[in-house]
């Protein structure tokens, strides 16, 4: 009776060992890039690949980088690690997922002036003292395009978070940049929506965050998008994995949606109009 016991509990839980002997899932992560992740654990992304680790039987193995410019280079194509979580859907240096959420550039602003500041034809948009941004990014377009870009610079470069000695990175702490906007000093902050939420949900409803229309266009008329789709990136030859990857988002879409959601990330349909390449004005990676 013994021997039928361990064989009838080795029937019903395969997984369980399984799990512990597989592999760990090795992560490409950001060591101090909230809130996308930290090594603390405290980002959404650090959370998402622990939901994906789970749904794949494996456990989290967190390869750090500092420099977003080189880790997929430096780290990912070397084998270092598997997974990146939170890239462009169809970054063409990778093999992407089925994307598991959409969101958009937002306007950052304080509740109690009574706005709405909806576009970037916006009046107030013309008149506001200071803007917090980010350099190399839609905004950055969009600002040239209504001659607000200059006039922001002195007051951009007092913004700047972290500089690299060796190689000139520079970082902008999207924190930094909404209680900017919390505290008066800046009368708007133009942000990518999922940088944003974190920081102005613990606003305490004192900040609107309004999603930026996706029909921007440069000075030239062409059109610039401020809607994306992310998703999660391997290898291009590791399609096993992908396959993998692509099950667990669907067998925990609804875990990641209230993940999202409990962020405070606005989000929008998949399904809208619209691929939303960055290149060569980044997101965020």
């Amino acid at each position: 009776m013994r021997f039928k016991r361990l064989a009838l509990l080795a029937l019903l839980f395969p997984l369980h060992g399984t799990a512990n002997a597989a592999e760990p899932l090795k992560v490409c992560a950001a060591e101090n890039e909230l809130p996308y992740s930290n090594q603390e654990g405290k980002g959404f992304e650090n959370k998402l690949a622990e939901l994906i680790a789970d749904g794949l039987g494996r456990t989290v193995e967190n390869v750090w980088w500092q420099d977003p410019r080189y880790f997929i280079r430096d780290q990912l194509e070397q084998g270092l690690c598997e997974v990146v979580i939170g890239v462009d859907a169809e970054d063409p240096r990778l093999l992407t997922s089925t994307p598991y959420y959409r969101s958009g550039y937002v306007f950052v602003y304080r509740k109690e002036k009574g706005l709405k500041v909806e576009d970037f034809d916006s009046p107030y948009l013309a008149k506001a003292k200071q803007i917090a941004f980010m350099p190399d990014t839609p905004a950055e377009l969009l600002l040239k395009k209504i001659n607000r870009y200059y006039d922001q610079f002195n007051y951009l470069q007092s913004l700047v978070g972290f500089k690299a000695r060796r190689n000139q990175y520079v970082r902008y702490d999207p924190e930094k940049l909404v209680k900017e906007v919390e505290s008066g000093n800046a009368d708007l902050a133009i942000l990518w929506g999922p940088q944003a939420a974190r920081y102005v949900k613990a606003a305490e409803g004192k900040l609107e965050m309004r999603v930026i229309p996706d029909h921007q266009t440069r000075a030239d008329g062409e059109k610039v998008p401020f809607h994306y789709s992310t998703a999660v990136g391997v290898k291009k030859d590791n399609t096993a994995l992908m396959d993998g990857i692509n099950r667990v988002l669907r067998e925990k879409a609804k875990d990641v949606q209230a993940l999202l959601k409990a962020e405070g990330i606005p989000l929008l349909p998949l399904d809208e109009t619209g691929s939303g390449s960055h290149a060569p004005h980044k997101r965020k990676k």
